[in-house]
């Protein structure tokens, strides 16, 4: 015979009047958190009260009701209730709906309690995004939902984003078949098939993390703080009819441009206008590109220009500027540091400053008519003009004084000045042509370490060989050192010349480099250094002997680093068999180019120099790149990114790399104290951020 199931009764509920309740000391609720008591008061004032308050009667000593009523689960409720009273929002006796527990009960007060908020369960982030969407199709805007339940309308932004996901993904997310955070990731793309394309392959890789999804959305696409961006303008490029895409989850310094032709139309537009403007000044011929190589100016002759003066109004605010300047720093003289508002207003000045010092050019219109400028987009996104460069055909032609290649005073000035070489050019002609050939692919290695490619080399050589120079002449000291090491060299064991001094600087071009070498430090600083020299050199060969005899002996040893610095050769070069330089003489060289290296204390994390995709790893072998990540992380960060194929391998270690102060060994400088230990990390934020799921 089959046992009776028992039947459960609920509690009774019924209308009770607000001053008969009072809140029990059983409410297991004691930390704030969540809505606060004023916003869930005007919630109630705007719905009314969507759930029943749960009560119990509160009994005599000889346990009889009396009438009033304690409240031990919903506590908030009626705080929020009594603050609408207090404010002659809600009557006193105003009938409140309750679930009444009956006296005597075996349940406890506090277990109403917990129980009440212990069983509730928070609203599933998709349920909230449909309820949002449907109140949005319904005519709501995006403000007014924010409103209705007092959140920031960025959230209410961020939940609607998930609009832009695919069902498909979406009903991955609510099977719990991916994170809330890789579902958040896919919403920087509308492409629906992109997404479910994405989705399948990382859901078939060991590494599904968000930052993953979003690299894939996004490689196609160009970033907002890309120069070409910059340059344009986001406005403008919207309005070609070009595409953002945004992160609302995320920061995104401004997003994802989708259009990338749309973009390098706009720039190459806006360039040839801005070139336009600048042949009205009349220039004989303008070159307008996104940019040049290094050293393209090298076969060009300059036309001088004079600085324009400062105005009137100019004079009168680079001395306001400098007069605050000096303020400030006697006011903080004595501090270890300015604060953070203070140093952010010298930053200012010092711009402000730099900016009105740093004068244009005046060119006579006679000059400008046999000469021409280039028009580019510098590496921060502003317009970059060169002005003043000569054709060789269009350099005039001086009058022979002597059919004879000799002088009047015997010498043969032809072929002197074969050899002589006045170091007047800008620093960029020690670059020589940039190849903009492919460079060479190295077959995918899984086994072993090989030797680097040749030109991967030579191009690292030549990011050193620029940063020696410019740490060269820096240190007069070394410079003189190695100029008379050279001349001893000369003296003891070759044969001299004809000439009174076989002494002369050979200026080292560089065919090969990266692209990142134009902006770098090095580079930087050996245009300023060779810009300032230039504006103090006389044009007379005699006046100009006479200014170098007159010099301090500081500014004489200063001058000769900065112009042996353009004979610093430390290039790699691959050698043909019987060419008239063999291996083995670029072998010795690079020898001495360490030494000197090592005598400089020559710092290429501190030049600049940082591995990316570009100038290091995506041109080596997997091996190669995991004994980066080994010595600059450790073993366990190389075996994290290991099963990883080789262009997400080598976009991972640019991440894990950066900041390490890891150097390939081309550019290690031998004794260098920060060379010596390499820092390993071996557990942290970054080994994290790969982890398996």
């Amino acid at each position: 015979m089959a046992t009776a199931i028992s039947k459960i009764t609920l509690s009774s509920s019924r209308d009770i009047p607000f001053n008969r309740l009072v809140l029990s000391q059983s409410n297991v609720r004691r930390v704030k958190s969540g809505l606060s008591i004023e916003e869930l008061a005007r919630d109630i004032e705007r719905r009314g009260l969507l759930q029943s308050l749960n009560v119990r009667p509160v009994l005599d000593g000889e346990r009889a009701e009396t009438g009033t009523y304690e409240v031990p689960a919903g506590g908030r409720r009626f705080r929020a209730l009594e603050l609408l009273v207090k404010q002659k929002k809600l009557a006193k006796t105003a009938p409140v709906p309750c679930v009444v527990r009956e006296a005597g009960s075996a349940i406890h007060a506090k277990e109403d309690s917990l129980a009440e908020n212990v069983q509730r369960v928070a609203l599933h982030p998709l349920d909230q995004f449909r309820a949002f969407r449907d109140m949005l199709e319904k005519g709501m805007s995006e403000e007014e939902i924010a409103a209705a339940f007092f959140l920031a309308p960025a959230v209410v932004k961020q939940r609607l984003r998930l609009m832009t996901v695919s069902d498909k993904l979406l009903e991955v997310y609510e099977q719990d078949g991916m994170r809330l955070e890789q579902l958040m990731a896919f919403s920087i793309s509308d492409d629906h098939a992109r997404q479910e394309q994405v989705w399948e392959i990382v859901s078939q890789n060991h590494n599904r993390e968000p930052y993953v999804i979003r690299r894939m959305l996004t490689e196609k696409t160009v970033r907002a703080s890309d120069a070409r961006a910059r340059f344009v303008g986001l406005d403008a490029y919207v309005t070609a009819g070009g595409h953002i895409m945004r992160d609302l989850f995320e920061a995104d310094d401004g997003g994802w441009l989708q259009d990338p032709a749309i973009l390098d139309r706009l720039v190459m537009e806006k360039l040839h206008t801005a070139a336009e403007d600048i042949r009205a000044e009349g220039w004989k011929w303008i070159e307008t590109a996104l940019s040049f190589p290094w050293g393209h100016t090298r076969q060009f002759a300059e036309i001088d220009g004079t600085e324009v003066p400062l105005s009137d109004e100019e004079t009168v605010r680079l001395e306001a500027l400098r007069a605050e300047q000096e303020t400030i720093e006697a006011e903080y003289a004595q501090a270890d540091e300015y604060p953070v508002e203070v140093d952010a207003r010298l930053g200012e000045i010092e711009q402000a400053i730099l900016a009105l010092e740093e004068r244009p050019l005046a060119f006579d219109p006679a000059d400008m008519t046999r000469a021409g400028a280039f028009v580019s987009l510098a590496s921060d996104g502003t317009l970059q003009v060169e002005r003043g460069f000569v054709l060789p055909e269009d350099m005039p032609t001086e009058p022979e004084e002597t059919d004879d290649a000799s002088g009047a005073d015997g010498y043969d000035h032809a072929a002197y000045d074969g050899q002589d070489k006045r170091i007047t050019d800008d620093v960029g002609d020690a670059g020589g042509e940039c190849n903009t050939t492919a460079p060479d692919v190295e077959p995918e290695e899984e086994d072993g370490i090989k030797p680097l490619p040749d030109r991967l080399l030579t191009e690292l050589t030549a990011w050193r060989t620029l940063a020696l120079r410019d740490a060269f002449a820096s240190n007069p000291h070394i410079a003189l050192t190695e100029f008379l090491h050279t001349l001893v060299r000369d003296v003891y064991w070759q044969t001299p010349g004809a000439d009174c001094l076989e002494a002369y600087v050979r200026e080292i071009p560089l065919p090969v480099h990266s692209p990142d070498l134009l902006g770098s430090v090095p580079a930087h600083a050996l245009r300023q250094r060779n810009e300032g020299w230039k504006h103090d050199l006389p044009d007379d060969e005699n006046a100009l002997w006479c200014w170098i005899n007159g010099l301090d002996e500081t500014s004489r040893m200063a001058l000769l680093a900065h112009c042996l610095s353009f004979g610093v050769n430390a290039l790699y070069e691959r050698m043909p068999s019987y060419g008239a330089v063999s291996q083995r003489s670029v072998t010795e060289r690079l020898k001495r180019a360490d030494r000197l290296a090592s005598a400089l204390s020559l710092d290429l994390v501190e030049a600049g120099w940082q591995p990316t995709v570009e100038n290091y790893l995506g041109r080596v072998t997997k091996a190669r790149i995991l004994q980066a990540v080994q010595e600059a992380r450790g073993s366990e960060a190389a075996d994290r990114i290991a099963h990883l194929k080789k262009p997400d391998m080598a976009r991972e270690a640019e991440r894990l790399l950066e900041g390490s102060g890891w150097l390939p060994e081309a550019l290690r400088t031998v004794g260098l104290a920060d060379q010596a230990q390499v820092e390993t990390v071996t557990s942290g934020g970054d080994m994290e951020v790969i982890a398996a799921e």
